[in-house]
């Protein structure tokens, strides 16, 4: 039996205004270019045979955005998801910031259109923004939306109007 592939990547989190917000990114590429709902994912890639998980996670953020995060806190492993395509997700929740206007991703070469001998490059990530808890359900994959609940159960509850939130 083939071993399910594995990627890694961080659900990078910050405190604004009251709630929490997520970032996420959107996959550059034909494919992607006219979905939204549904289409959005943590920042992740695939792991090398023996690569450290972790390690993995942060070299893929810093390749798919140009730069690594500014952490504020240590990473919280998350318990891995599996995908619909039997990929399996390890990620690790980490609160900090990151100008999410700021993409600079790596790229990856595709025929396209799909048999015309042509090969085209394209941003592996075409952008990424913050949104609520709220909105990353809508915006996100659905096999890593358990990510999100994971994420609700170990942060704090934040309180309107506390200094620092």
């Amino acid at each position: 039996m083939t071993p399910a592939r594995a990627s890694a990547g961080l659900l990078l989190y910050r405190r604004r205004a009251g709630r929490v917000e997520v970032l996420l990114v959107h996959p550059g590429g034909p494919f992607w270019a006219g979905r939204d709902e549904g289409a959005w994912s943590i920042p992740k890639g695939e792991m090398d045979a023996g690569e450290d998980a972790l390690a993995c996670a942060e070299r893929e953020f810093a390749e798919e955005l140009g730069s690594p995060p500014q952490a504020t806190g240590a990473p919280a492993a998350l318990e891995p998801v599996r995908q619909r395509s039997g990929k399996v997700v390890h990620a690790w929740a980490m609160e900090g910031d990151f100008d999410a206007a700021s993409v600079r991703s790596n790229t990856f070469r595709l025929e396209w259109p799909p048999k015309s001998g042509r090969m085209q490059e394209f941003p592996e990530v075409d952008r990424a923004g913050w949104f609520s808890l709220e909105e990353e359900r809508v915006k996100m994959l659905e096999g890593q939306r358990p990510l999100l609940d994971q994420l609700a159960r170990i942060i704090t509850p934040m309180r309107a109007g506390r200094p620092g939130s």
